[in-house]
């Protein structure tokens, strides 16, 4: 039997992650032109991932039931990790959209238009990329997450606060963890 480890090189990835891929915000000039769509229901979704922090599959995932409207918030009540089981401001800006999804009254908040629950690849293909065609960028879905945290970074949000409406727990204190509690507000 051949050894083939005599061939991978693990010190050239030593302080990588090779999981890693290039991520890029969406620039001020992007955000504007989707702005412009925003009759367009699906660059509603775009704007709504971006102004929210939430992951795509998030959104998605989104029930009716855990979008209280009148409290401009959602709980995301399923998460890859336990820190992402949390209550999300809606912004001010995308609560009309918040509010026209609500108001279809469908069980989960997001849906095609013959009302089922958006299945990622779906999505992906039928609705995402077009409007990244219409604006004229490539971006992928994920890249909304991290336009959201430079947003909030540039406005100066508090680094606790923008871990816990984006769930993330990495280089928390048990205090920011435990302790420290954020009105929606």
């Amino acid at each position: 039997m051949k050894d083939y480890s005599e061939y991978v090189d693990i010190i050239k990835f030593k302080d990588k992650n090779p999981n890693k891929t290039d991520r890029s915000p969406f620039s001020k000039e992007e955000i504007a032109a989707l702005w412009v769509q925003e009759s367009n229901f699906y660059a509603q979704i775009v704007l709504m991932l971006i102004y929210s922090g939430g992951r795509v599959s998030e959104l998605l995932d989104l029930k009716r039931e855990n979008v209280n409207i009148e409290e401009h918030c959602f709980k995301v009540a399923e998460s890859k990790t336990e820190s992402g089981i949390r209550v999300v401001p809606i912004h001010d800006r995308t609560y009309p959209f918040f509010k026209k999804w609500y108001e279809d009254g469908n069980e989960y908040l997001l849906h095609t238009p013959d009302g089922k629950q958006f299945i990622y690849r779906n999505f992906y293909d039928s609705y995402w990329t077009p409007v990244m065609e219409l604006i004229g960028c490539s971006h992928k879905p994920h890249d909304t997450r991290h336009t959201c945290i430079s947003m909030m970074t540039e406005k100066e949000v508090s680094p606790t606060l923008v871990k816990k409406i984006v769930g993330h727990s990495g280089a928390m204190s048990l205090t920011e963890k435990v302790y420290t509690h954020v009105n929606v507000q």
